[in-house]
Formats: C-alpha cells, sequence, structure tokens
C-alpha cells in the first residue's frame, strides 16, 4: 500500500484559468463520489470568473472510515488527502493568487477534509464552505488546533439527524473555528436528507462572492 494514495491524483478545472482568475476555490468531493460531481456545483453557483479546482481521491475517497473513527485507522489515507489539498491550493498560489483569495470546501467527506484542513494549515484563507462536515477526530477527543484564521468567513451547515456527519459535531467544529478567529455561520436544516440545499448554494455563492470579488470588478 502506498503511504501517499492521493499524491497522483489528477486535479479537474472549471471556470477561469489560474492566471486570469479573480480567485480560486478548491472543491472537495465526497465518498464514492468524484471530482467531476463536485465541480457541478461550481456551475449550479455560476461564478465562471474564478478558477475552481477538484483534485480527486484514489478509489473515489479520501479516507475508507467514517471521520468519527480513530485517526490511526484512516491513516496514511487522511495524511496523503490533507496533503492533496495543500498541494491543490499551493497551484493557486504558484500561478499568484494569495490566500486570502481562495476558498476550500466540500460536502460530506470532502467538507470533513476541507474543515480540517484550514484548522491544520491555518492561514487567512478566502473562506471555508463545509457542506455536511466538521474537524475529524473520534467524539470526545480533543479536535482543538493552534493557529489564526485571522477572520476568514466559514459556512457550515448541515441537516440534522444525519445518517454520517451529528449536528453536534458541526456545532463543535464551529466553536473551535471561532476560537482560531473565523467568522462562523452555522445552518441546520431539521430533517433534510444528506444532500446539498438550495440555500446552502446560496450562501456559498454569497462567501464566494464577498471574499474573492473584494475590489475586483
Amino acid at each position: 500500500m502506498s503511504s501517499d494514495p492521493h499524491r497522483d491524483g489528477p486535479v479537474r478545472h472549471w471556470g477561469r484559468s489560474l492566471e486570469g482568475a479573480a480567485g480560486a476555490v478548491v472543491l472537495l468531493h465526497g465518498r464514492g463520489a468524484s471530482a467531476e460531481d463536485i465541480l457541478s456545483l461550481a456551475e449550479a453557483m455560476g461564478l465562471p470568473q474564478f478558477a475552481y479546482l477538484a483534485p480527486q481521491a484514489a478509489g473515489n475517497a479520501w479516507y475508507p472510515y467514517s471521520f468519527l473513527a480513530p485517526l490511526e485507522q484512516n491513516e496514511p489515507w487522511l495524511s496523503s488527502a490533507l496533503q492533496k489539498v495543500k498541494t491543490t491550493v499551493q497551484m493557486a498560489q504558484d500561478a499568484g493568487i494569495p490566500s486570502e483569495r481562495i476558498v476550500v470546501g466540500g460536502f460530506s467527506q470532502g467538507a470533513c477534509l476541507a474543515t480540517e484542513f484550514v484548522a491544520s494549515y491555518p492561514l487567512r484563507y478566502g473562506g471555508l464552505i463545509a457542506l455536511t462536515g466538521g474537524l475529524i477526530g473520534p467524539p470526545g477527543s480533543d479536535l482543538k488546533h493552534s493557529g489564526d484564521l485571522a477572520g476568514m468567513p466559514a459556512f457550515l451547515g448541515s441537516g440534522d439527524p444525519d445518517p454520517h456527519v451529528p449536528w453536534q459535531r458541526v456545532e463543535e467544529s464551529a466553536r473551535i473555528l471561532g476560537e482560531m478567529r473565523a467568522s462562523v455561520t452555522t445552518r441546520r436544516y431539521e430533517g433534510r436528507g444528506h444532500t446539498v440545499s438550495h440555500e446552502e448554494l446560496v450562501m456559498a455563492k454569497n462567501l464566494i462572492e464577498g471574499a474573492l470579488l473584494g475590489s475586483v470588478k
């Protein structure tokens, strides 16, 4: 088994080229899905002036077990996944896009990975969009991270109850991100299935526009 299973996975693209974009959005797909699947959210939001980057997980999953499993059970996939997100963000930075114009987001397993990434590699990113996800680790473990997110906007939305992501973990993640000085908005959708709602797409679109347009028109 490779110690870095996601390293050579492709990174799919939608929207502007990195060199011509006002900002970049890194989107992370869920378990059993694909980079093309998560890029359909970019198309639905309709902001083609930005560059959207979607890395593909090996075997269509970023890690094999629940995000609530003991961390060691999800290795080496989890560490490889975090590194893949880091190298994808670096692609945008290498093209001249600063971290404050890079939004990181995802759905389900991808939302968990996005949340864990910004907490593990804290910078003033353009924002975090976590659609049904939260910080990674077993119940009762210390999920705190050190670092300063410097006012980064973060949106965490989820159905409740959700078959994979307890609302309590969403709330706990929001609190920890807030302690890291993120500006966090949460939305709880009672009785909603494991999907993305229209309101969440609107919230995500508004976050991206606010974070990445700035003075650039």
